[in-house]
């Protein structure tokens, strides 16, 4: 008898790359996003998509302000069409990040989710910006 753990025997390891790195395409995580931010170029512009109030009590540092509903061509027009965009939301009870993401993918925009949003960013021990 095996575990509930190998019940489902696990996929074939061709399989099992190409399905975690597909997931790298769409996600980073908070570690990555402080790591690139403090130690390398910034090659992407981190998007807290919260409520102007919620951003107010404490954001990421260096991440601007872009609810979903204003995200728009016109709020995007001063960045270039390759411009990663990042975006993060309150954490993983929250798909406020998923809904900026799949609007931004509508417009065109390379975009990532910061997997675990504010709630993983703080778990990790990184401060926030007021």
């Amino acid at each position: 008898m095996s575990s509930v753990v190998q019940r489902f025997p696990a996929a074939a390891s061709t399989d099992a790359l190409a399905h975690f790195q597909a997931r790298l395409g769409f996600e980073t995580d908070c570690a990555d996003v402080y790591y690139a931010t403090n130690h390398e170029t910034k090659d992407f512009v981190l998007l807290d998509v919260r409520t102007p109030t919620l951003y107010a009590a404490g954001h990421v540092p260096g991440a601007i302000n872009m609810p979903t509903r204003t995200i728009s061509e016109q709020r995007l027009a001063e960045y270039p069409d390759d411009t990663l965009f990042v975006v993060y939301c309150a954490g993983p009870h929250c798909n406020g990040a998923n809904k900026a993401a799949v609007k931004l993918a509508q417009l065109g925009r390379p975009v990532k989710e910061m997997i675990g949003g504010l709630t993983g960013w703080i778990d990790e021990g990184f401060g926030l910006e007021r």
